[in-house]
């Protein structure tokens, strides 16, 4: 009897039973989707026939060999290739072979991802280049009409040589493999200004990216779980799509390989983040089962916290004490902003133990504020410690919007950014703000991001070249030539979740839209329009979406359209 006979049948059910029983897997929750190149950016040497790795592929090599790229090499000259994908994508590269001849030897290339062409084209070690956390430039083999799958990276292009000397490379596709959560976006923004309705995409596309198997930072650098970092991000996450499990499972990780007296990632201020990160996930999604699950940290972490103030009340902060790149040496802006964020954290902590009954936490925390409200740090012309000072009640709001507003878009960084937004619709400078984001994170658009980078200035700007050409003689290299502390150069990550924060500004006080109850049981809707004729957008609740329209008229009054779930008590 054949084998495949006895498997027919009943005797095959019980083999495929067996085999189940015997593998214990983990699904994946990521999504994989080619995508093919939008153009060639550039070649070099004995190349035919490009256009046919432009063209949809799909995955399986052929005897035909009739619609083939060729690179040859004659002697020691090489043949290079580089690939657009036209926007930035998480995965790796997909590259399918034709029948090259003589004989089926397997060929030698090189590959090279870059979140910039240039960074593409460039060399390890050379300014900044990199293969930290993500292997973006490796040597591979290539089989005789075959496939081979390598790379796992942030990227938009790709630069492929072939090594071997006196050889052919014959190439049928050559595709990204595009991993990320298929997911819907829930909630969305569209105005009367398209460059605020394309940041808003940015920015929810950027966090998206980087819901891997965790809420990483950056899908080149650093791939890892940050809780700084995750505090805007998860602003968008509730901004676009609503409850996602990547965002519970990445505070529980950041708890769980955090044991205490320890400080988050060694920073004080991110276990901070991690407290008001609790209490904006349950506002928006009220799961009180989730929440009691973090009540013995929580309330260790608040003793914690706690000991590291003084008799005067002044913060006495340990570990690493950090806000973001751009203030790392400015320490009186640090000690202001941790003395704020002190407030910040043990205030909201304060509000999650009412949530829990836990009197003891609420009161450690509540006498911990009193004492540190008595002291008020200067906080210099440091525009991170004027947002974090303006939004915990340390200075007037205004005072924070005159440090805030100076310059416009001038020292604004891409994570705390997101909080000089808020503190200056805090002061009522809605204009200014919509300026500042046209302003700086437009300006990366205009230089061809795709996504936002993990820090900007606006000083860069004079002379660069955009990312998605390679820089022309006499222009600077934006991505090669600038960077600072951790992204020097072509180290620097140009997909950064932190840098999020206009998709939810918008979101909150163009259309208004702010949850007052948990679980969205309430929300307010309070627009500022600005300079803009109209905004319009949705916002994910439990319930389902909220929708809303706001058209100014002609007498400068604004007409507003509401629409949303009969769970959600809209207050307008």
């Amino acid at each position: 009897m054949s084998k495949l006979l006895f498997y027919s049948g009943v005797s095959f059910l019980w083999l495929v039973v067996f085999v189940q029983s015997q593998v214990i897997g983990q699904p994946s929750e990521l999504t994989r989707e080619f995508i093919s190149p939008v153009r060639v950016l550039w070649q070099s040497g004995n190349i035919a026939n490009t256009e046919q790795l432009l063209k949809p592929g799909n995955g399986q090599a052929d005897l035909t060999n009739a619609s083939i790229c060729v690179l040859k090499n004659e002697g020691e000259a090489r043949s290079s290739i580089l690939l657009d994908f036209g926007k930035e994508l998480q995965g790796g590269l997909e590259i399918v072979t034709g029948m090259w001849s003589p004989g089926n030897t397997p060929r030698t290339i090189r590959v090279r991802f870059g979140e910039s062409a240039s960074e593409a084209m460039a060399e390890i070690g050379e300014k900044g280049a990199t293969n930290d956390h993500a292997i973006r430039d490796l040597h591979l083999q290539l089989p005789w009409l075959g496939k081979a799958q390598v790379g796992e990276s942030g990227f938009r292009f790709v630069r492929i040589d072939l090594l071997d000397a006196d050889a052919e490379l014959h190439l049928k596709e050559v595709r990204a493999i595009f991993t990320y959560r298929d997911i819907p976006y829930l909630g969305s923004f569209n105005s009367s200004d398209e460059r605020l309705n394309k940041i808003w995409q940015t920015g929810a596309y950027t966090v998206h990216l980087n819901m891997q198997e965790y809420l990483w930072d950056g899908i080149k650098r650093d791939r890892l779980v940050w809780v700084g970092d995750l505090h805007p991000e998860v602003s968008t996450v509730n901004t676009v799509f609503g409850y996602n499990e990547v965002v519970p499972k990445s505070l529980d990780l950041a708890r769980d390989v955090t044991p205490l007296p320890g400080w988050m990632s060694g920073i004080s201020t991110y276990s901070m983040w991690w407290i008001i990160l609790h209490h904006d996930w349950y506002m928006h999604h009220a799961d009180l089962a989730y929440l009691k699950e973090q009540q013995p940290y929580l309330s260790a972490l608040v003793k914690q916290i706690v000991s590291k103030i003084g008799p005067d009340g002044k913060e006495m902060m340990d570990g690493n004490r950090f806000l973001d790149w751009p203030s790392s040496e400015d320490p009186a802006a640090i000690h202001a902003g941790l003395q704020a964020m002190t407030i910040w954290s043990l205030s909201t902590a304060a509000k999650l133990a009412v949530i829990l009954n836990d009197d003891e936490t609420r009161r450690t925390a509540e006498e911990a504020v009193s004492r540190l409200k008595k002291y008020t740090p200067d906080m210099g012309q440091s525009k991170q410690a004027a947002a974090l000072m303006s939004l915990t009640d340390l200075v007037p709001a205004s005072d924070a919007n005159t440090v805030l507003a100076a310059g416009g878009a001038k020292n604004f960084s891409t994570f705390y950014g997101y909080y000089m937004l808020q503190a200056m619709a805090k002061a009522g400078n809605y204009q200014g703000a919509l300026d500042v984001i046209r302003n700086y994170w437009g300006a990366m658009l205009d230089l061809g991001a795709t996504t936002f980078w993990e820090d900007f200035n606006l000083d860069w700007l004079p002379n660069a070249g955009r990312i998605d050409e390679l820089v022309p003689a006499g222009k600077k290299d934006i991505h090669g030539d600038y960077g600072d502390y951790c992204y020097v150069g072509f180290r620097h990550s140009f997909c950064h979740g932190w840098a999020s924060g206009p998709t939810s500004w918008l979101t909150e006080h163009v259309l208004g839209i702010r949850v007052t109850k948990p679980g969205c049981r309430e929300i307010s809707i309070t627009p500022h329009l600005g300079d803009l004729e109209y905004a319009e957008g949705t916002f994910p609740t439990p319930y389902g979406v909220v929708k809303v329209k706001h058209t100014k008229q002609a007498n400068g009054q604004i007409k507003s359209e509401v629409d949303g779930p009969k769970e959600v008590k809209i207050i307008r």
